[in-house]
């Protein structure tokens, strides 16, 4: 089996793809991640203009159970576990965050952002614990076509350290608050 090499054409092939690769953010040079994330915020900003509450509710848990599915299949058509353009996970935490906190200042919207990706990059304690754990199931597969059940898994692992970040974020961001008074 030949292992395809992302670019902007086999990408937009396929609409997973597209979603997996957060509408070509993840085919980012450097840090697509980071791409990912900054792509979600506006995005997000510009649904929060035209959507209740909500409905962003239902978009970012509905993102999340389908995101779940679209990066393990995308991850399987790359054969690989976690590859690094796949940036749904990093979107779908990042609104997590965004839907918490907001309304917010400018200033609060860039911290969340720089604890994100902190937490999301360094992966510290229990992030690091899930990472692994995901990464370790899936280390036994051979190379063979995964199931249905084994694509959803490998996707919810992909996602699942993010939504660890994001809490982690909450928390930083809720102690900031309460330690300094820091939205006052």
């Amino acid at each position: 089996m030949n292992t395809p090499i992302p670019n902007f054409k086999w990408v937009f092939n396929k609409p997973s793809r597209a979603l997996a690769f957060g509408l070509g953010s993840g085919l980012a040079p450097f840090a697509p991640g980071t791409a990912g994330t900054l792509w979600a915020w506006a995005i997000f900003l510009l649904g929060e203009y035209f959507l209740s509450t909500g409905a962003l509710l239902w978009i970012i848990s509905v993102g999340i159970i389908l995101g779940s599915w679209i990066c393990g299949q995308v991850s399987e058509e790359l054969g690989k576990k976690d590859f690094g353009g796949i940036v749904w996970d990093e979107i779908v935490a990042f609104w997590l965050v965004l839907i918490v906190i907001m309304p917010a200042n400018i200033e609060i919207q860039i911290l969340a952002f720089a604890l994100f990706r902190f937490f999301d990059a360094v992966k510290p304690g229990p992030i690091g614990m899930i990472d692994r754990h995901f990464k370790y199931l899936e280390s036994g597969n051979d190379s063979s076509p995964s199931s249905r059940k084994q694509i959803m898994w490998r996707g919810f692992g992909i996602i699942a350290d993010d939504l660890a970040a994001a809490i982690f974020t909450l928390i930083t961001i809720a102690l900031l608050h309460i330690a300094l008074g820091y939205f006052s």
